[in-house]
């Protein structure tokens, strides 16, 4: 517990209604899509960089935790007060679009601005902000970039780490740095805002945020090609990038996925199908899309795809990306425990990846329906497990998810491809690093922290 004077100091600070520590607000603050709880000691709403500066200077010199946070939102637990200490919540004050530079074709945000607000907003002016992550309509720009988001338009336009150009951030003893610039060209010094992109608010508290944007593309299609199994969709995938196509997504789903959307939603699927890719292309005309997609409809077919759909308006392509978009609550049918994982390989060795990682399920006994951004590589894996309540059961699915990380390791992919390492893959953190890069990380975090106050032991530190 946090000694009531300490509270009383940083209410001094932001004022008698942005600092909570009543039961309804601990418990609000207690949890994210992990579903662990952990309680603070008190939520705090700085209202500026000003206000978080004098508190962090505050908790530095007096050992009290902080965890910044946005949304919420997360898979790992990254925003989780697993020490207890302060929630330092952006979400209420600090959510405003600052500027939109036209003449640069920038974004000046603060951390608390949902990713879909931005999106609207720029888009009204003839731009646009790619890295649309699955929860863009609730999650935070200053999440995002802790996470370095991802999302279903990674496939052509990159991810959230592709648009970050300056950060501005307060360190944990409570100094205020401008990490980057506006300029398209930047070699001078560390690269500060790269080490802070995905950092999972483990080194500084992000308090503005500069963004690329890019024109908006005028045209666009959506397509769906049907395959008799995974491996020949897994071909088409790295085959059709490699031969001149450049979709702006390209998502699949497997057989389970295809019988669990079938069953639970009667969504309308062929039944025999092995894997579905669906995505959208998008260009500056009609003719690029249209070439675009020949080039997919032939790929297609060279690599064993029975089927190529291309939607005819909107309806017909929210009809199609109705079954991506409902895949994850789709599969629960197989278990009443999903162990969800994202990991990620390079494009070449998803036929493998899939191969390898169904062996492992079947070892187990489990269903591992698998679905996600194919065109980058990045997979949803979903260990079901029948019973939560088993504790053997739930043992063997945490083997098996530490199974398929090692595979994927030695594929030479990685744990996490958006979601993050947090609390949930910081066990595993030894797979993908060995001593000497661990200890480089932690020396990292020692040169930013060195009192470990802010959001410790997240990602292993």
């Amino acid at each position: 517990m946090i000694d009531s004077k300490h509270l009383k100091y940083i209410e001094s600070i932001v004022g008698n209604e942005n600092i909570k520590s009543d039961k309804a607000h601990m418990i609000a603050y207690c949890y994210d899509a992990t579903k662990q709880r952990f309680e603070p000691d008190a939520v705090v709403f700085p209202r500026d960089k000003h206000d978080i500066s004098k508190i962090l200077k505050y908790c530095n010199e007096t050992g009290i935790v902080i965890v910044p946070r946005g949304a919420g939102s997360g898979f790992t637990g990254g925003a989780l007060p697993s020490e207890g200490g302060i929630i330092l919540s952006l979400e209420k004050h600090m959510n405003q679009l600052v500027e939109i530079d036209m003449n640069n074709m920038l974004a000046i945000v603060q951390p608390g601005l949902i990713n879909m607000d931005l999106q609207k907003a720029v888009e009204q002016v003839g731009l646009f902000y790619p890295p649309d992550p699955a929860s863009e309509n609730y999650s935070t720009l200053g999440g995002n970039v802790s996470e370095n988001a991802g999302g279903m338009r990674a496939a052509k336009y990159g991810i959230t780490k592709d648009y970050v150009m300056a950060i501005e951030a307060v360190l944990p003893n409570g100094d205020i740095i401008k990490a980057g610039k506006k300029t398209i060209k930047d070699v001078a010094g560390y690269n500060i805002a790269g080490l802070l992109i995905g950092s999972e608010g483990t080194l500084a508290v992000i308090t503005e945020i500069t963004l690329k944007l890019i024109p908006k593309p005028q045209f666009k299609k959506t397509y769906m090609g049907i395959f008799p199994d995974v491996e020949k969709a897994m071909n088409s995938v790295f085959k059709s990038l490699s031969s001149g196509a450049n979709p702006v997504a390209m998502e699949f789903l497997d057989a389970l996925v295809i019988q669990a959307l079938r069953e639970k939603l009667n969504v309308d699927l062929p039944a025999d199908a092995g894997a579905v890719l669906v995505g959208d292309v998008d260009g500056s005309s009609m003719d690029e899309v249209d070439t675009q997609l020949a080039i997919l409809n032939d790929s297609f077919k060279e690599n064993g795809g029975t089927e190529f759909i291309i939607a005819k308006d909107d309806a017909e392509a929210n009809k199609l990306w109705y079954a991506r978009r409902n895949a994850s609550p789709a599969v629960t049918i197989f278990g009443t425990l999903k162990l969800n994982e994202d990991i990620s390989v390079p494009r070449s060795k998803l036929p493998e990846a899939l191969a390898g990682i169904y062996k492992i399920g079947e070892k187990y006994g489990f269903k591992v329906p698998c679905f996600g951004h194919s065109g980058d590589g990045n997979i949803h894996v979903n260990v079901m497990v029948p019973d939560k309540n088993n504790e053997e059961q739930v043992h063997k699915g945490h083997q098996a998810i530490e199974e398929i990380f090692q595979y994927v390791v030695d594929l030479e992919g990685t744990l996490s491809g958006e979601h993050g390492i947090g609390l949930s893959k910081a066990p595993y953190m030894h797979i993908a690093f060995n001593d000497v890069e661990l200890n480089l990380f932690k020396t990292v975090k020692k040169a930013f922290d060195p009192n470990n106050i802010l959001n410790p032991f997240k990602m292993g530190l």
